[in-house]
Parts: structure tokens; sequence; C-alpha cells
């Protein structure tokens, strides 16, 4: 079968993850050519695209190309809204009790497959197995309140507002709306958007990035077998001219994006110009405060992973640590920490970081490392050199420590979106709120301390939209809303929970006047006043 011999080199011949991965390109890969071609998914069904224009997809730790990703034609993009449109006429009047027992079934097929899933998010991501099921499992966590939506999309009622008249205000779908996905969570980010909203009635397009679309493509074949209908989440691939294609097109309601800064701010403004409701969730710069009461232990435990797991490509790891007054003294205790982390492929036992996802983006690192360094900062700990034995063309940067930064440096800054730790110093709690309160992003903070007066002064007067209190990545469980704030999120409502249902509906009142007198004829004049409610 062609590409299976690159999957046997990345996962040996014998595991789950080889099975997996000869099954998707058996069903979601056209295999006519030596490279598969990944196909679209349409009306339920997986089709190869006519495109003529292609991406290569790279395996992050080998750089080898696994597959093709179509950038769709015009007409494929057009015949995924039209399905969405049509699907939407008996999808939105589906009951909603029908709408949960889809999410049941896939709610379940979701967890029954999560070592599938997880093996092709390894494949085409790099993040390893463990944080690749950890990727899956918060998505499910929101397939998983989606069946509480009996109770979720429940509206309001007044009876006997007035003499005999009823006011009733409903939450209803919007239409067809379209979902825009980044590579560093292929599976959770989808699963934050289709699920929440054609269990809301509507119905989606999904562009998946063009880097990692296997979880994506699999979660569509469970939804087939979880007995949502033909039409209603269609899938398209491609870069920038699909985005075109979804922030324009007049059928599209509303648009989800996760993702950078240039090309959220790109997608808000355009969506929102042609009346689209967005969300979207862009850069951060999450810091961590260290206060001398903490745990030592677990402070440095949790700044470690945080740091530099998933290879720091998580808009919420924490990327900054601001040491208060004595605390800075743990920074060697931090370093030896770093050093024990394994970088090797995410499939490789014992892994705990992976690679970065293309050599352009550990360049990018690399850059931002080095401006650092140029501008004063001190590297107590340097990645940029480490090499992987059998993986020596990965993507590879290890965990890397600048100290000494300052708020003007360019490593500051920018979002590296690597396993680089920027090293801050300040000598009160207020000083270190105000560094925090002064960069523009407002994704997630945390504070490490023991003093309950401490915490509570941080989390009130920190401008910042997830607050962490010894809590490293303070990501909410999907009953609540991801809640991020300021330059790391534009749109009305956040991700799922609360927020997201009311992203995915709109509000429609129905105000009834229902006469006694009106159960038997009469005859009536008709008023032509303005009617007034008392």
């Amino acid at each position: 079968m062609p590409g299976v011999h690159l999957i046997r080199r990345v996962f040996g011949s014998n595991s789950l993850k080889l099975s997996h991965s000869i099954h998707l390109q058996q069903k979601f890969y056209a295999s006519s050519c030596s490279i598969p071609n990944v196909k679209l998914f349409l009306n339920g069904s997986f089709k190869e695209s006519q495109s003529k224009k292609w991406i290569d997809l790279h395996n992050p730790a080998t750089n080898e190309v696994i597959c093709r990703v179509p950038e769709s034609t015009n007409d494929e993009m057009l015949d995924a809204v039209k399905s969405c449109k049509e699907a939407f006429k008996t999808w939105s009047k589906t009951t909603v009790m029908k709408r949960q027992e889809c999410m049941f079934n896939l709610q379940h097929l979701v967890k029954a497959n999560m070592d599938k899933l997880a093996a092709n998010i390894t494949l085409e991501q790099g993040k390893t197995l463990d944080d690749a099921r950890g990727d899956v499992m918060r998505g499910l966590q929101v397939v998983e309140h989606c069946c509480s939506i009996t109770s979720l999309i429940l509206g309001d009622s007044l009876m006997n507002i007035s003499s005999a008249m009823d006011t009733i205000s409903y939450r209803v779908p919007l239409g067809v709306t379209a979902g825009i996905t980044p590579f560093n969570f292929p599976a959770m980010i989808p699963m934050w958007m289709f699920p929440m909203s054609i269990v809301c009635g509507n119905t989606m397009v999904i562009k998946p990035s063009e880097r990692d679309p296997g979880a994506t493509m699999l979660l569509m074949e469970l939804c087939n077998q979880a007995g949502i209908p033909p039409g209603v989440v269609n899938v398209i691939h491609g870069a920038k001219d699909a985005v075109n294609f979804l922030c324009d097109n007049p059928d599209i309601k509303s648009i989800s994006f996760v993702g950078s800064d240039q090309a959220g701010k790109y997608i808000y403004g355009r969506g929102s110009a042609n009346g689209k409701k967005v969300q979207s969730n862009m850069g951060a710069k999450n810091h961590g405060v260290v206060l001398p009461d903490a745990n030592k232990e677990a402070t440095l435990a949790a700044l470690t992973g945080a740091a530099f797991g998933a290879a720091g490509q998580r808009c919420m790891a924490l990327s900054t640590v601001v040491w208060v007054g004595e605390s800075k003294n743990w920074i060697s205790e931090l370093i030896e920490r770093a050093k024990k982390l394994k970088v090797n492929a995410g499939h490789e036992k014992g892994a705990d970081l992976g690679p970065m996802i293309s050599p352009k983006a550990k360049s990018r690192a690399i850059d931002l490392i080095s401006s650092g360094i140029k501008e004063g900062a001190e590297v107590l700990l340097d990645g940029r050199d480490i090499v992987v034995p059998g993986y020596e063309k990965g993507n590879f940067l290890g965990p890397t420590v600048l100290h000494g930064v300052k708020p003007t440096f360019e490593c500051y800054k920018e979002e590296i979106f690597g396993p680089v730790l920027c090293s801050l110093e300040a000598d009160t709690l207020d000083e270190a709120i105000s560094i925090v309160n002064s960069n523009p992003y407002g994704n997630g903070t945390a504070i490490f301390t023991t003093n309950g007066a401490a915490a509570r002064r941080f989390s009130e007067n920190i401008d910042v939209g997830q607050v962490g209190i010894n809590v490293p990545i303070p990501v909410p469980l999907p009953m609540f809303s991801f809640t991020g704030s300021r330059g790391s999120f534009w749109g009305d409502s956040n991700f799922y929970g609360k927020q997201g249902i009311n992203f995915y509906t709109q509000i429609k009142t129905v105000i009834q006047h229902w006469r006694s007198e009106d159960a038997v004829a009469s005859q009536q004049t008709s008023p032509t006043v303005m009617p007034v409610q008392r």
C-alpha cells in the first residue's frame, strides 16, 4: 500500500499505531500515487479532490512526506456549503432528544477510538502519545458536555406579562457555521467546534489545519457511525484561499477560529465585515508568578511541565516565569529538572516532548532565542543543538531557558511557541502583577503561593481571562467556558460552556396573546393604536 513503508519506519510493523494508520489510508486517503492524497468529506462520504494544488504533509520527527493535502477547489467548497445548507433544513428541525442521542453515540465512539486518534496525532503533529491522548480527552469532555443539551439550550418564559399575554424566548440555530482549526490540537479544537455547533441544530464546514488533518477525518467517520446525517458536517482543505472562502460565503453565518495572531485578526476582520459572528482565539504570553512561600517542589514540577510539554506548542503554555523576591534562587533547580526531560519522537517510549511542527517553526524559535541573547538575556539551558539519534532530520528543539529577560526584549514580546522559557524577576507581587497586565495578551496566568491573601490579591487585580492558583495551565472544563481575553481573544462569546451555546444560537422571542373570549365567536373592533403592555 502506498506510503505504508513510511509508517512502518515510524511505528514498527506490529503496533496498534501502524494498523490504524493503514486503516486511515484505506478510508481517508486516495492511493492512486506513491504518496497518498487526503480526501474531502462531503455529504457523508470521503471523496477525492480534483484540485491541481497540493500541500505536502511531513512527519515532524523525520520530515518524510506522509501524504498530500489538497487545496480544495472553489466548486468543492461550494459543494460543502450547499450540502450543509440542505442538511440544515431537516437537522434544525430534528428534536433536541435526537441530537442528544447522536452526542451520546459520538462520546462512546471517541472514547473507544482514543488510541487510534492519538496515534494519528503523533504521526502527523509529533506530540507524545500520552499528550496526544490528553488532546483527545479534552475534546471528548466537550462532547460529553454536549450530551446535556436538553438543559443547556433552555429558553426563558413569563406567563401573564400582561392580561392573557405570555412572552417566550427560544434559542434557535444560526444555520451553516464554519470552523478553522490549528495544528497544535488536531482533535481537541475540532471537538470544541463541531459538536457544540451541531447539537444546537446548526451544520458546519470544517477546515482543519493542512499540517495534520487526519484526526478530523477520523472524527468524521465516527460522526457517520454515531448517526449524524450526511451534510451536517463537511470537511474542506486548504490554506488562505479556503479561509477567504469561509469568510466571504454569504450562506455561512458564523466562524470559529483558533490559531495565530495574524490569521485570527484577519479572519475576525474579514468575517465580521461580512456580517458573520466570529469567535477568534489567538496568541498568548502566559506568565507564572512564583512567590517565595510557594511549595517549591510542586511549583518547579508544574513550571517544567507547563513550559516544555508539547514542545511548548500550546496557546496555554506557561512560557514566562516571574520570580518574586527570593524565589529567584530556585532557578538552578528548575534547570536541573528541565535537563532530565527526554526529547524524542512522540511514539518512542519515555519521550517527554517531541518535535516542533515544521522546520520553519523551529527556525523561528531559534531566531527569537538568538535575539534574546543579543539583547542581553543569559542562556541557562540551550536546546538549539540537540540531535535525536535515529531522527536526525526531525524538527527537534530541546528545553531552553533565557534568564534576565526584560519586557522590551523581542523574545518576550513575541509568542515563541516552542520549548523556551523566558525568566524575569520582580521585587514584589505588585510589580509582578504590573508586568503581566502590561503584556497585550490575556489568555492565561498562574500564581504559585501558599498565601491565600496573596492569591486573592493576584486574582482580583490581574487582567487576564484565565487564572490558575497553583494550577499551571488553567484551562476550564467545558461546563465553564474558555475565557481568554484582551489580545488573546476577539469576539463576544467564548468557546464551549454557556458562552459556546450563546455563540451557536440566536434568540427568538414570541409574544402571544390568547384572549379567553376568543374561545367563542364574537364581533370585535380592530384597534389602530400602538399596543401598550401592562
